[in-house]
């Protein structure tokens, strides 16, 4: 008898035929769809409150309140989305998603479903290689960012640390990511283990400040043993003198991490890969492929170099698991991972890869490159506009040259109002600036240009 949780397959195919619809025309209007749109969303949230019917729905309706509920939002898959760090959302990984959710392998552990397993392990194979990684490197993918952060922060520790955290010590440039302190405190460090690097005039961790801070740590009986770079800061996007640091942390026996979440696969462009030199010497790189490739939220990825420091730190056995995979080829990715249950993230990679090839993706990062650099020279020339930051990477900061906190929120709300263009700000020594981020794949020159527009005109009439 069927379950009657699988519908029969003329059911199946009008559900499938309406979803994909939906999804076609979703994709086709996201040149002119708002690039944000807020107005009502908390009282439609406030009317989609309550709990599941006790029987069910027709899928039509049902769908009609996901595309309610989606319209009342920011648009982070549009042209538009410039603010905070854009995740275009590829449709390759969608159905990635839908044929991993429908065949449901269970992917921690290599035994249940070796061949798919070695799908997800060419993906963290090809980012090893991508950054240089030696053979033996490993990594595994996460759910983003701040648990790639997390597990790295764990391996450095347990790596140099042990059980004895008391004396140890982590630093940090001003602009770091939050994620990395938090992972601290969760990794079960003090508040006080985190020591703050002041920066240069471009915001780049100061070597010569960290010299001084980690020297006077050691003489006072601490345990300086890790510190993290950014490979593009989300403040301004700047990049930490990368190739310094690691020098530094080899002479001192210490782990380096690089944050390369927003940043980082600006290695695969050719423009890109000499502005993060020195970020194949990390001991630990955190990356995320649902900013630089773009894919949905929810793929975030960490590669270590050596792969045997981050099972080490991770591996925990059971009598009711499957014997350990002996192939380093073929790994059981919940050793190396504090998840031992989640959903297939590598085949939302893979099939991308493996549709579009490597190229299309090194070709649109190097477009973004090119499209903030364009959005620098224009802002730059506007005397209504402070303009203090080249752009490292793919985000341009700026602020009103005069009118102070004030005038940047008259100015951001001004240029959101257009719905054509939508920014975030950030407070940099109490002082709010815009921020331009390009790295939607969906944003062109076009819309770059309108951007740029938008943002004269708005400044000249502030």
């Amino acid at each position: 008898m069927p379950s009657p949780f699988d519908p029969s397959p003329e059911v199946m195919r009008s559900i499938g035929e309406q979803a994909i619809d939906y999804v076609c025309r979703f994709i086709s209007s996201r040149d002119h769809a708002p690039a944000a749109d807020l107005d009502g969303a908390y009282e439609l949230a406030a009317s989609l409150r309550g709990s599941p019917p006790d029987e069910g729905a027709d899928f039509a309706q049902l769908l009609k309140v996901i595309d309610q509920a989606a319209a009342k939002a920011y648009d982070t898959a549009g042209p538009g989305y410039l603010a905070y760090i854009p995740g275009g959302g590829l449709f390759a990984s969608a159905i990635a998603d839908l044929l991993a959710d429908t065949t449901n392998r269970f992917m921690n552990i290599s035994a249940p479903a070796p061949a798919l397993v070695q799908l997800e392990a060419n993906v963290v194979r090809w980012l090893c290689d991508e950054f240089r990684l030696p053979a033996s490197s490993q990594g595994i993918l996460t759910s983003g960012g701040s648990m790639a952060n997390f597990s790295a922060v764990v391996t450095a520790r347990e790596t140099h640390l042990r059980e004895d955290l008391r004396q140890g010590k982590l630093y940090v440039s001003e602009h770091v990511h939050h994620s990395i302190t938090k992972s601290a405190r969760l990794a079960g460090l003090p508040r006080s283990a985190v020591r703050p690097v002041p920066c240069d005039s471009g915001l780049h961790i100061d070597m010569n400040a960290l010299r001084d801070l980690v020297e006077s740590d050691r003489k006072a009986g601490h345990h300086p043993f890790l510190v993290v770079g950014s490979a593009g800061t989300v403040n301004t996007g700047a990049v930490d003198p990368l190739e310094e640091i690691a020098a530094f942390c080899a002479d001192r026996s210490m782990w380096f991490h690089v944050d390369g979440a927003y940043g980082g696969f600006f290695q695969l462009a050719e423009s890109g890969r000499p502005r993060l030199q020195g970020i194949e010497a990390a001991d630990s790189i955190t990356l995320d492929p649902h900013k630089g490739m773009f894919l949905p939220y929810g793929t975030g990825s960490l590669i270590v170099r050596d792969g045997s420091l981050l099972k080490a730190a991770h591996h925990e056995g059971a009598g009711y698991l499957p014997e350990s995979s002996a192939d380093a080829q073929l790994p059981d990715f919940a050793d190396y991972s504090p998840e031992l249950s989640r959903d297939f993230r590598g085949l939302r990679v893979w099939l991308p890869l493996h549709l579009h090839g490597v190229n299309a993706f090194r070709r649109a990062l190097d477009e973004k490159l090119v499209l903030a650099r364009r959005v620098y020279d224009a802002l730059v020339q506007s005397p209504e506009l402070d303009v203090p930051w080249e752009p490292d990477l793919s985000i341009v900061a700026f602020r009103p040259s005069s009118g102070g906190n004030e005038a940047a929120q008259r100015l951001l709300d001004i240029i959101n109002d257009s719905r054509r263009i939508f920014l975030s700000s950030t407070s940099i020594e109490e002082k709010q600036y815009l921020r331009v981020c390009v790295l939607s794949h969906r944003t062109d020159s076009d819309r770059i240009d309108e951007g740029i527009e938008i943002i004269q005109k708005a400044a000249a009439n502030l």
